[in-house]
């Protein structure tokens, strides 16, 4: 029930940021298109987006003979985690990184980097891998991928929003309800930083428990530690070229360390993440 009332808030917040920024586009009439357009975006979304996900960061499915290693330990994991086989995917990315997609356990999908795969050892990929499928077995997968879709529709709203604030508008607002240039143009900057924080709030708790969950999976809570060191530092000598709506659905933020946008980190520091794994202090 926990998830799927903040799946249902998840919806409403952003569905309610598309309608404003409707409103401030088009006024009335506007407002009424968004809301259509949400309908629409949360349909595709629930059905489709972790194939928009995927294809995003161009991951293709690998079977048993092409990464057996790989298949052998996400087999182990889930039958530890009493959960379906997911489908393996691989990002052609250097940058070690990870996630899970789909909208339910019957239909994951673990990424991961071929990146990660040089990187980690067998124990640290083993934690990571438990980690993605703690996500999984909690069905934070829909919200992430959902999160990701809505807030990407959101970013590119609101960069129509900058050019009609540049030319004028559309002419289609009415005196009443149309609101202002200024409000345009605050609109045009808030909506995506709106956006962010609401990705924020459903991400930062899921990963502390995803992490705990995982490391019961592994056996240990060492490898996922010691991985997540080692991703820390790998990411920012090779960044991952990522789009910001799906930063919070990453193992590690693939955004971290980039101006402005490490203020709005959806993952919690990876110092907070290692002590709470290995009790230390």
């Amino acid at each position: 029930m926990g998830n799927s009332i903040r799946t249902a808030l998840l919806l409403g917040a952003l569905t309610g940021l598309i309608m404003i920024i409707g409103r401030y586009l088009g006024g009335t009439h506007g407002m009424v298109i968004a809301f259509f357009f949400a309908m629409i975006m949360n349909f595709g979304s629930y059905w489709f987006s972790d194939k928009i996900v995927l294809k995003m960061y161009r991951a293709r499915p690998v079977s048993e003979a092409e990464a057996s290693d790989l298949h052998r330990i996400v087999r182990q994991l889930a039958q530890q985690a009493s959960l379906p086989m997911p489908r393996i995917c691989i990002m052609p990315s250097e940058s070690p990184n990870a996630f899970a997609t789909g909208r339910n356990p019957q239909h994951a999908v673990v990424a991961v980097t071929q990146g990660i795969l040089r990187l980690l050892n067998e124990d640290e990929l083993k934690g990571v891998l438990a980690h993605e499928l703690a996500h999984v077995k909690h069905r934070d997968i829909l919200i992430g991928s959902i999160a990701a879709t809505l807030a990407g529709a959101i970013m590119m709203i609101a960069s129509m929003a900058r050019w009609a604030a540049l030319f004028g508008g559309f002419g289609s607002r009415d005196d009443d309800d149309g609101g202002d240039m200024i409000g345009l143009i605050a609109m045009s900057i808030f909506a995506p930083i709106a956006a962010m924080l609401i990705q924020m709030a459903i991400s930062r708790s899921r990963e502390y428990a995803a992490d705990a969950a995982g490391a019961s999976f592994a056996g240990s809570p060492y490898g996922l530690a010691s991985a997540l060191q080692k991703i820390s530092s790998a990411s920012r000598q090779i960044p991952m070229k990522a789009n910001p709506s799906t930063a919070h659905m990453f193992i590690m933020n693939p955004l971290a360390g980039k101006s402005l946008m490490s203020l709005f980190s959806t993952h919690p520091p990876v110092e907070q993440r290692i002590r709470r794994l290995t009790g230390t202090r």
